[in-house]
């Protein structure tokens, strides 16, 4: 009998939450996951989010917070390039960052007390995932000291308003302490990808970093970039992957197709291969299902205007341009026109109101609105006959 009641409290209790989430307000697939007809992706959690507005588009479980492995080092970039650090300098590799290099973690074999420029030291990071480089530039950058310079990375995330992201060390090495979310690493891919710089050095399948004495070649991890990887796909233009044991497989990919661009994030994917697989997948959802397009048309029709002393006489009042913006399935779109008064004569043209746009809540554009058909000012027989109506309905309605 126990486990009978039981059961039943157990079904009320399940057809009282499922109510509660049908009936609950104001939340939309782009704030949960993904809208109806975006794909499934073999990943714990992933994003991708429109490369130009940063609207989020599609994912699962986005803002879960979990461990990025690598993928923590585009934060260094970011830190970096806003810093306006030089990225000629000569760095000196100390002991303690050559230490990274070996059989335990990914590195470029660096040796202690090679001289290594600060863009090497970026791209031997971010290309080949370098570890020994990455805690070299963390020093370099931190005044020595690389606890100060993950300081700098929190400030940074702060600074983003990122709500699940904290860094315990600037390679993303397994820690309680250093994790993110997948909606908040497309954001600081989405502002590091603004640097040409970051750019340049994330798109190559394979670059050469010197030292005082040699130069060593790498190539990509990422192989969205690598030509004849198998998995190289035309529009990538990047990011970062990241592996390790608490995280699993992650990548960081962005792809870029006319005037369009997106960035897909998946953490935790179902392996190393697989990722790209689901990069690519991601980011041929948002070339295939969204778009630029008008959001308001030239001449679209938004308002009457009521023309002064004139009764059942109006003018029409249309956009003076096109609002043009992303759009796709799941987006919001709002349209909100505002206008004054008419005054007392207008030419054909005038700006006497305004449209905006919004997608998901935020303003994409406004356009003005204008009058259709110009009018002259109200003679002084149509101002005495509007006069004379209002008096007769005054006293009718006594």
């Amino acid at each position: 009998m126990r486990a009978r009641i039981d059961l039943g409290k157990s079904a009320a209790t399940l057809i009282a939450f499922s109510v509660l989430l049908i009936l609950a307000p104001g939340v939309s697939a782009q704030e949960t996951g993904a809208p109806p007809g975006a794909p499934k992706l073999d990943a714990s959690s992933w994003a991708l989010i429109d490369a130009d507005s940063g609207l989020y588009l599609a994912g699962k479980d986005p803002d879960e917070q979990v461990p990025i492995a690598s993928t923590t080092k585009i934060m260094v970039a970011l830190v970096a390039l806003d810093e306006g650090a030089n990225l000629d300098e000569k760095v000196t590799v100390s002991e303690d960052a050559a230490s990274y290099a070996g059989s335990v973690y990914s590195n470029v074999g660096l040796y202690p007390y090679d001289q290594v420029s600060v863009k090497d030291l970026l791209t031997a990071a971010l290309v080949p995932s370098g570890t020994d480089a990455i805690y070299a530039l963390a020093e370099h950058l931190g005044d020595g000291s690389v606890d100060e310079f993950v300081g700098k990375m929190n400030d940074k995330a702060k600074e983003l308003g990122l709500k699940n992201t904290h860094y315990e060390n600037p390679a993303g090495i397994d820690d309680p302490e250093n994790y993110s979310s997948a909606r908040d690493l497309a954001k600081i891919a989405r502002v590091t990808m603004k640097y040409p710089e970051f750019r340049e050095i994330v798109a190559q399948p394979e670059a050469t970093i010197s030292t005082q004495d040699r130069e060593i070649q790498i190539v990509n991890t990422n192989l969205l970039v690598v030509p004849n990887s198998g998995y190289d796909y035309g529009p990538a233009t990047g990011i970062k992957t990241g592996t390790s044991l608490g995280a699993g497989a992650c990548l960081v990919a962005s792809a870029t197709s006319g005037d369009e661009s997106y960035i897909a994030v998946l953490l935790d994917a179902a392996g190393d291969l697989q990722r790209f697989d689901a990069a690519r997948t991601a980011l041929e959802y948002g070339f295939g299902k969204f778009d630029y397009e008008p959001l308001v048309e030239q001449g679209d029709d938004f308002a009457d205007l009521d023309l002064p002393y004139r009764r059942d006489e109006t003018v029409k009042l249309v956009a003076a341009k096109d609002v043009t913006a992303l759009a796709g399935p799941g987006l919001e779109v709002a349209r909100q026109a505002t206008h004054k008064e008419a005054p007392p004569s207008a030419k054909k043209g005038q700006k006497i109101g305004t449209v905006e746009v919004s997608v998901e809540g935020r303003e994409v554009g406004s356009s003005p609105l204008v009058v259709q058909k110009g009018y002259q000012a109200a003679s002084l027989w149509q101002k005495i006959t509007y006069w004379a109506g209002g008096l007769k309905r005054w006293v009718l309605q006594r």
